[in-house]
C-alpha cells in the first residue's frame, strides 16, 4: 500500500511539472527569449532619457530657467524628451502587447504574463506623468519668453513635477531575464526543451 501511494505521488508530481503546463511554459519561455533584445533596447532608450532629463532639471531649478535665446532652448529641448518618453511608452505597449497576445492557458504561465504586464503598465504609466510634464515644461518656457515681469530667475511649475519624477526614479529590473529564469527554475528546462518550439 505504502509503495502504491509513492507510485501516485510521483504520478502527480509528473503531472504538475510535466504535460501540458510544462510544454506551455517552455513555450512561453522561447517567446519571452525573443523579446528580451528588443526590451533591451528599450530599458536603455529609458535609461537614456531619465539620465539626461535629471542634471536638466537639477540646472534649471538651481540657476532658473534662462533668458532669451535659453529661454527657447530649453523650451525645445523639453519638446524633444517629450517626445522621446512618448516613443518609449509605446514601444513598451508594443511589446506589452505581444506578450498578452500569448496563448496561454495553465495557470503559472498566465501568473508569469501578468506579472511582465503588469510592470510594462507602470513603466508606461510613468513615462507619460513624464511626457505631460516635459510638454508643459516646453509650453512654461515659451509663455515666460513673452512675459514682460520675467527676470530669469524662476521656471514653470511643471518642472518642479519633473524633479519629483526623476528623484527616486530607479531604473526596473529586466523582468524578462526573471521570468525567463523562474520559469527554467521551475520547470527544470533546457535548451533542448526550448528548441523548435514556438
Amino acid at each position: 500500500m505504502i509503495k502504491l501511494y509513492g507510485v501516485l505521488a510521483a504520478a502527480v508530481l509528473l503531472t504538475a511539472c510535466g504535460g501540458p503546463e510544462r510544454r506551455e511554459a517552455a513555450s512561453l519561455c522561447k517567446a519571452l527569449s525573443q523579446k528580451q533584445a528588443d526590451l533591451t533596447a528599450v530599458n536603455n532608450l529609458e535609461k537614456d532619457l531619465m539620465g539626461s532629463l535629471r542634471p536638466w532639471c537639477d540646472g534649471i531649478v538651481n540657476n532658473g530657467g534662462g533668458k532669451g535665446k535659453e529661454l527657447e532652448q530649453n523650451a525645445e529641448s523639453a519638446k524633444t524628451m517629450a517626445f522621446s518618453a512618448s516613443e518609449v511608452a509605446n514601444q513598451l505597449g508594443h511589446l506589452r502587447q505581444a506578450i498578452y497576445d500569448l496563448p496561454l492557458h495553465q495557470e503559472y504561465p498566465q501568473s508569469v504574463r501578468s506579472g511582465l504586464i503588469n510592470q510594462m503598465m507602470q513603466r508606461q504609466k510613468k513615462l507619460q506623468e513624464v511626457r505631460l510634464a516635459l510638454e508643459a515644461s516646453s509650453a512654461g518656457f515659451l509663455d515666460l519668453a513673452r512675459s514682460s515681469a520675467y527676470k530669469g530667475d524662476t521656471y514653470p511649475p511643471a518642472i518642479d513635477k519633473l524633479n519629483s519624477l526623476t528623484s527616486g526614479y530607479v531604473m526596473p529590473e529586466d523582468a524578462l531575464a526573471k521570468a525567463i529564469g523562474d520559469l527554467k527554475v521551475k520547470y527544470t528546462l533546457k535548451d533542448v526543451d526550448l528548441a523548435g518550439r514556438t
